[in-house]
């Protein structure tokens, strides 16, 4: 694929090649400071990989701009099948007795991420051309919807998605992100039972119950088969169930206890990390204090702040969901036990994306510095409705209350 366009110079866009593209990529990505304020920015090393971020999903794609073969910008993207709505399914019987059941429908959505242009070649349109040369591969591919994610107050991505390439603004999920301590967290074991399911029963689980969220992928099947998942667990009332009478997720489900809830991890360690940069010396020095007086005092059980200033690793959670009056209780036990499970494998951080009205989002730590309360999500139509069902147009759709991020493209 290789288009040019006639700006003030020429510029060539075609599919990245890692045999001769990956260093001058990698320079472009060290360049290109990440964070809506310009003022404290976030490295991130791909691991010598630039296409990691997307390699999971089903298909992907990556292409770069070049002037006089020198490389100046970069994008990503990857198509999926999603949920994007749900229908009631027909009862046989008229029979007003039993539950209304509803089926998800699906369509084909392609995501952008990881657009940089080199600081250097900035309002030359080159973003522009990466953007409109990747929807047409996601149309030729056959994506119905394309969205990308953005800071809310990155003004440059918002303008340049929403003003000239016909985006609408869509959902604000949040990202809740939580430091790993010194310290092991609270799993309140005295309360509640913690059991990781095999990847059969953790399938069966978010099909049966969480099929008809919003952006749920219908390959979840390979999510949790992916080497990156760290695996599932379930957290139900102490004395219900434990690892040793688990029944199997079916007769789980025939008869739940009063509250559970679910989550499963991600391990975005070995995909990449993070460096945080552009912090002034006094809260590095802030920062270190804490973790001193916490190795000095450990008995105080002090929240001593990672190194975030060197290169540090996350886990990610996804599928979060659950019901009852102790699910958020619940949600919090298993956060505390994601928490030590990061703390094992030498991980800095813990972070999860939910919808802005997402209940149990209550029940997920975090801290405010480090999170954003408005991930903007915008999206655009690419074309025709082949979904499975009719939803209309889906970019018009309100929210709901749940909404399915897919740890690939985190």
């Amino acid at each position: 694929m290789v288009e040019e366009f006639s700006t003030k110079v020429s510029v060539v866009v075609r599919e990245f090649n890692p045999n001769k593209d990956r260093e001058k990529v990698e320079g472009v990505e060290r360049i290109c400071e990440v964070g809506p304020s310009g003022k404290i920015s976030l490295f991130t090393d791909l691991h010598g990989d630039p296409i990691c971020r997307v390699r999971n999903s089903p298909t992907f794609n990556m292409l770069v701009a070049e002037i006089d073969e020198e490389i100046v910008g970069m994008i990503r993207g990857c198509i999926k099948t999603v949920t994007c709505g749900k229908k009631q399914l027909h009862r046989k019987n008229n029979n007003d007795s039993e539950p209304t059941k509803h089926v998800p429908i699906y369509t084909k959505v392609a995501y952008i991420l990881g657009l940089r242009v080199s600081p250097s070649h900035r309002r030359m349109r080159i973003g522009l051309k990466l953007v409109q040369t990747m929807e047409q591969w996601f149309s030729d591919n056959g994506a119905e919807y394309c969205y990308i994610a953005t800071e809310n107050d990155n003004v440059a991505s918002v303008n340049l998605f929403t003003q000239k390439c016909g985006y609408s603004k869509f959902r604000t999920p949040s990202i809740l992100v939580n430091p790993v301590f010194a310290h092991k967290a609270k799993t309140l074991t005295n309360k509640f039972t913690i059991i990781k399911l095999n990847q059969n029963d953790a399938e069966s689980l978010y099909r049966n119950r969480f099929s008809t969220t919003e952006f749920f992928p219908r390959d979840i099947d390979s999510v949790l088969k992916n080497n990156l998942s760290l695996g599932t667990f379930v957290a139900v009332p102490r004395g219900s169930y434990d690892c040793n009478s688990w029944p199997g997720t079916n007769r789980f489900l025939l008869n739940p206890p009063e509250s559970w809830a679910v989550v499963s991890v991600w391990n975005c360690k070995n995909v990449f990390t993070l460096e945080v940069r552009g912090v002034s010396r006094v809260k590095r020095m802030l920062a270190k204090m804490t973790r001193v007086l916490d190795r000095t005092m450990p008995w105080f059980r002090l929240p001593s702040v990672p190194n975030f200033f060197r290169q540090f690793g996350l886990h990610f959670m996804y599928g979060l969901g659950g019901d009852g009056p102790d699910s958020i209780q619940m949600v919090r036990a298993l956060c505390g036990f994601t928490h030590n499970l990061a703390k094992e494998n030498g991980c800095s951080v813990v972070a999860t994306e939910v919808s802005s009205l997402e209940p149990l989002r209550l029940g997920v730590p975090h801290w405010k510095m480090l999170s954003c309360e408005e991930d903007l999500w915008c999206i655009k139509r690419l074309g025709e409705d082949y979904s499975d069902g009719s939803v209309g147009d889906w970019t018009k759709s309100p929210p709901s209350l749940s909404i399915f991020v897919d740890p690939r493209e985190f």
